[in-house]
């Protein structure tokens, strides 16, 4: 009696055991083939430049020489501040067909079946976040830009300027097919707890720096958080307006996120160290020295160049072009779009090149941030009049980048690309324009942004992608 009973618990324990095998067996089955399983779960190797793991960190500070070299990548006038010249010869194709780019839509705060849907990189855990719509949004900006004064150059403070339409600040952007995580600053900070986010680039990139600053404290006054940039020689040489960048310490999680000047990325070499008006060779095969310098400190790296490759650039900053030690003189290399090429080319591979020593590094290579000058450019009339949000569609529905030069790059690397060229082309009315602090000097700004902005939605993608 006793031995049928035991017999009967036994085979229900193994049943119990079977069917629970069962359903796990489903449930993992159907996680993998179904793309909205996988938008609420996502994979966690998105998610290993977030892990615990905490690299090396060593001090270093930057020579006389180094401020030279820094202050010979910047020329401080107003002009250069515009980043741009009356020479377009390597500005890429930023222009969207409507038959294939965009298209106007309703604004909406929701995210469609249809969208969940249609994307096949969702179905691989992937998500083009440069392929989707601006819909409207009241719970934006994320900060407010009268506020943030401590981060913010009042330059690009429009809440601050002369105008009056603030409803370029209301849109998110929403890519198709899956769902961008909601940017929480507190979320950042313990996802970036002892790591290192350093941006390295042109003006562009700088408002892309101090979006983020805005952000992550969203935009108040934080006594709390240090300024490091001793740390990293990111101080203000003898005669020059301001350091060669920033770097900022967020001690509750031991957070820093940090900006370094450099328009070419490439490493500049003075001709003659005896000369104050020597010109300098700009070996366009060498990254920055800033960025071998410091690498093995960074967890997260975003670059970006674009908009100082044209000869004007050049001749004001005293640059000549070398390659494999040795200046270019003619030939097919000596085109403005064929030097950008191939620095990105090398950077991006001299990036990949050391992936393998700091495997706790995440890069990226930003594309180029697009201008909408009309009429003319910066210095001959341009202007970027136009306040109505997305009055040239809301919507890029291209799978590829507007910038195939830097999608080009960062092809057989491990370097990812953060594309934002075609999701801002959308947005001329959120540029500066004719608004300043000073009087007008009769001269539009169609190259950068207001903020609160576009910029902070490039970050916003970022945080995303890391």
């Amino acid at each position: 009696m006793k031995g049928g009973i035991l017999q009967k618990v036994r085979g229900s324990k193994l049943s119990l055991v079977l069917t629970a095998l069962m359903c796990t067996t489903l449930v993992i089955w159907a996680w993998e083939k179904t793309p909205a399983l996988s938008v609420i779960f996502p994979p966690l190797e998105r998610f290993d430049i977030l892990s615990p793991v905490v690299p090396a960190k060593t001090s270093a500070t930057s020579s006389d020489d180094t401020h030279r070299l820094a202050s010979a990548d910047k020329n401080l006038s107003a002009a250069d501040e515009m980043e741009s010249s009356s020479s377009n010869e390597t500005e890429p194709v930023l222009s969207l067909p409507a038959s294939e780019s965009s298209a106007t839509s309703t604004p909406n705060n929701s995210t469609s079946d249809k969208d969940l849907k249609e994307s096949p990189m969702q179905e691989k855990g992937e998500c083009n976040y440069a392929k989707g719509k601006w819909v409207a949004d009241t719970r934006r900006p994320l900060y407010s830009g009268s506020a943030c004064k401590q981060w913010l150059s009042g330059m690009w403070a429009c809440r601050l300027m002369q105008r009056t339409d603030f409803s370029y600040e209301n849109f998110r952007w929403q890519p198709q097919g899956c769902v961008m995580p909601e940017f929480s600053r507190s979320d950042f900070l313990r996802r970036m707890q002892n790591k290192t986010i350093a941006l390295i680039g042109d003006s562009l990139g700088r408002q892309q720096f101090q979006s983020l600053m805005c952000m992550v404290t969203g935009g108040e006054t934080s006594p709390e958080v240090e300024d490091v940039g001793k740390d990293y020689g990111l101080v203000k040489a003898p005669g020059a307006l301001r350091p060669d960048g920033w770097a900022y310490r967020f001690p509750s999680t031991n957070t820093t996120i940090l900006y370094y000047w450099s328009a070419s990325l490439c490493e500049l070499e003075p001709l003659n160290k005896s000369d104050p008006a020597t010109h300098y060779a700009l070996h366009l095969d060498r990254p920055v020295t800033f960025l071998k310098q410091h690498l093995c400190r960074f967890d997260v790296l975003v670059l970006n160049t674009g908009h100082h490759w044209n000869r004007e650039k050049f001749r004001g900053n005293r640059w000549e072009m070398y390659a494999g030690g040795m200046p270019i003189t003619d030939g097919e290399l000596a085109d403005m779009r064929n030097l950008k090429n191939l620095t990105l080319h090398s950077i991006a591979k001299w990036v990949d090149s050391q992936l393998l020593q700091h495997p706790q590094l995440k890069a990226f290579v930003r594309t180029m941030s697009p201008r909408h000058f009309v009429n003319g450019d910066w210095n001959t009339g341009g202007s970027c009049d136009n306040t109505v949000p997305l009055a040239g569609g809301s919507e890029v529905l291209q799978d590829r980048s507007s910038d195939p030069v830097a999608e080009d790059a960062i092809k057989g690397t491990s370097v990812t690309l953060l594309d934002i060229t075609s999701l801002s082309q959308l947005r001329d009315e959120g540029h500066i324009s004719k608004y300043t602090l000073k009087a007008s000097t009769g001269m539009q700004d169609c190259l950068h942004w207001c903020l609160p902005g576009i910029p902070d939605t490039w970050n916003e993608i970022l945080y995303a992608q890391i």
